[in-house]
């Protein structure tokens, strides 16, 4: 027995053992079996923390079950795509005359250009492929079109009524809006990264911004993925794709915070 019971004890309390000076066999059995009864003592101690890091990694398992069954399918669980912008605030014009400004953009898949109504070059093609993406999700009510006139001075709200109604789009779902040229550039170049800021160091009256790009904005008014080439076949089905995720996305303000939607009537 006493055999059996040595061999149970670690080397390094053999040692311990070794170094003990033991006067009688009493003596020595006494220590031997103290230390004996450390050890096991510490293997219970080692097997208590590992059955802690057990329950604890189970429970961990748990929970990670939890919340994938949670948030599996919604928009918390996938990857987001990236903010590049943010509207600011605005007030233009549409084709019907009415006012228009930041917060009617709130709630909404929005998918933004500049033209100009009497363009004959890049216009009709970028605004035929625009047409296309109306055209197929024009029956989304979150999802809308804002069209911006690069020619203010040129496009009335009456020459924007007449185009519009040619490409037999509904007014509320594809806006085109007119206004003041300075302020018009500058949502292109601040909010929706359609132009280089630095062309803004010109005269207003001596700018003319011409541009191909499509911007795509969020039910936050935040400008997301990247800017588009509408002129491209590969990035108008890009477009596509991230116009039907931002449409799966829910709304996280009821009003945008930052100075950018403000809770003013």
């Amino acid at each position: 027995m006493a055999q059996a019971t040595e061999a149970t004890i670690p080397n390094a309390s053999q040692l311990i053992l070794n170094f003990i000076n033991c006067k009688t066999t009493t003596m020595q059995l006494c220590c031997k079996i103290i230390v004996v009864k450390w050890y096991y003592l510490y293997t219970l101690n080692k097997y208590m923390s590992k059955r802690v890091l057990a329950y604890l990694g189970f429970f961990l398992v748990l929970l990670g079950g939890f919340y994938f069954f949670l948030f599996r399918g919604t928009d918390k669980w996938k990857k987001k795509l990236s903010v590049i912008s943010y509207v600011k605030p605005f007030q233009f014009t549409t084709q019907e005359g009415l006012p228009f400004n930041d917060r009617d953009l709130l709630g909404k898949v929005t998918v933004v250009e500049y033209f100009f109504t009497s363009c004959k070059g890049i216009c009709p093609k970028m605004n035929k492929n625009m047409k296309e993406i109306y055209d197929l999700f024009q029956s989304e009510p979150d999802f809308m079109i804002l069209s911006h006139t690069c020619d203010p001075e040129t496009d009335s709200v009456p020459k924007l009524k007449r185009y519009s109604d040619s490409m037999q789009v509904n007014s509320r779902k594809w806006v085109m809006v007119t206004g003041r040229k300075d302020s018009l550039y500058q949502m292109a170049r601040a909010a929706y990264l359609l132009d280089d800021p630095k062309n803004s160091v010109q005269k207003i009256e001596d700018q003319f911004i011409h541009t191909q790009f499509f911007a795509l904005v969020d039910k936050d008014g935040k400008v997301r993925s990247q800017i588009y080439d509408g002129l491209k076949k590969e990035e108008i089905e890009k477009l596509k794709k991230d116009i039907r995720e931002l449409l799966q996305e829910r709304s996280s303000n009821s009003n945008f915070v930052n100075g950018i939607f403000n809770n003013n009537p």
